[in-house]
């Protein structure tokens, strides 16, 4: 037969492990945000390095012509 201990013990172990998930998981999460912004940023960056080239290019062979 379990003691009165049990009943209190199971149910605290039970919250310090949901608290613990909660906290581990809003970090990740917050984690996995930053790391989308920063990639947006670098596909924007990326977007207009290579406008910048195709005007160049198209800037050149105009030239050319």
């Amino acid at each position: 037969m379990p003691t009165s201990g049990h009943f209190i013990f199971i149910p605290a172990v039970m919250l310090v492990g949901i608290l613990i998930g909660y906290i581990l998981g809003s970090r990740a999460q917050a984690d996995l945000a930053n790391l989308e912004a920063r990639r947006e940023e670098e596909r924007e960056a990326a977007r207009i390095a290579r406008a910048e080239r195709k005007a160049v290019r198209a800037k050149a062979a105009a030239k050319s012509e």
